[in-house]
């Protein structure tokens, strides 16, 4: 609708000092023409809005306009109100200042959808931590925000998956992303995107350089760059193997994200096949957890890994 789109104009330029056309109308998904008309339609109505040509030019309101209209439907106000449940914002201790601006934004909301904004933040939780909290955060998430706010270089001490010692790399980051529970740093270095995750951040330590990100790009392009990477990366390691049924829901919880193929029912139904992906054969020694309920089918060596791993388990114990 057209109301919805001159308010969508008059809330982007609030927020920028000068918008070209062409991004309004990619932003919008109407033409450059189309722009030009709503902001001749705002102007009749009384904002002061105008457009400068050029090569720097761009459509900008007067120094100082704000309007204090939010223009929210009761579904964008439900939305914001889902945010309220323990989340991201709070191990960047963000909370309390989250709290704040909902009880402004509920506030400033039109009357007929306070109830509904209520009602969504009493029946609709959204909590993205992870399950008995996950790893220890050995770097202050709140320091890593500063830092990555304050647009320099970062000095981080690092230790990969399966590295005994941590090493040292210099970062030109990004950004922070929470996903499933678990924080990382997206960061280039060298010139090339990489991805840190903080719970395996040693240190991380301000430089006096400058960041030296690449021209044009930002947070989310490179964040589905990077994520593309590695859910297409192909495991060179396939295991087959079998589980009882009665530890197939546990199994599945466990092994979910390395899971290759569905799993089938085998013979009389007290055993289901599976196919699961590892980056390394010393992955499948997580499997001991299921004891004498899964059994590695092939290949020989993630057997023979397993075997030598519940090998050394029994060794301890005698």
């Amino acid at each position: 609708m057209k109301s919805d789109r001159l308010l969508s104009i008059l809330l982007l330029l609030q927020t920028r000092d000068r918008v070209p056309a062409q991004d309004l109308a990619a932003r919008l998904e109407v033409s450059v023409r189309t722009i030009y008309r709503d902001v001749e339609a705002l102007s009749a109505a009384g904002v002061p809005v105008y457009a400068e040509r050029g090569r720097h030019g761009g459509i900008s309101l007067l120094p100082g306009y704000r309007t204090d209209v939010t223009g929210l439907t009761a579904e964008e106000s439900r939305a914001l109100f889902v945010l309220a449940g323990p989340g991201a914002h709070a191990a960047l201790g963000l909370d309390e200042a989250l709290g704040s601006a909902l009880r402004k934004v509920m506030a400033a909301l039109p009357a007929p959808h306070r109830p509904a904004a209520e009602l969504t933040s009493r029946r609709i939780l959204v909590d993205a931590s992870r399950w008995k909290g996950g790893p220890q955060q050995p770097v202050d998430l709140e320091a890593l925000q500063d830092a990555v706010f304050a647009d320099r270089r970062l000095r981080l001490r690092y230790r990969h998956s399966g590295d005994a010692e941590a090493r040292t790399y210099t970062v030109d980051p990004y950004g922070l992303v929470a996903k499933a529970g678990v924080w990382y740093l997206v960061a280039d270095r060298r010139g090339r995107p990489r991805l840190f995750r903080a719970d395996r951040m040693q240190e991380a330590r301000l430089t006096a350089e400058p960041v030296r990100r690449r021209p044009g790009v930002e947070l989310p392009e490179v964040w589905e760059q990077l994520r593309r990477q590695v859910e297409e990366r192909e495991a060179p390691l396939t295991v087959t193997v079998r589980v009882r049924r009665e530890r197939l829901d546990m199994f599945l919880r466990m092994n979910g994200s390395a899971l290759r193929e569905l799993p089938r029912e085998e013979g009389t139904g007290e055993w289901v096949t599976a196919r699961l992906a590892y980056g390394v054969v010393q992955e499948v020694r997580s499997l001991l957890a299921f004891t004498d309920r899964l059994e590695i089918l092939s290949p020989p060596e993630a057997r023979e890994e397993l075997a030598r791993a519940a090998a050394a388990v029994a060794a301890l114990y005698r």
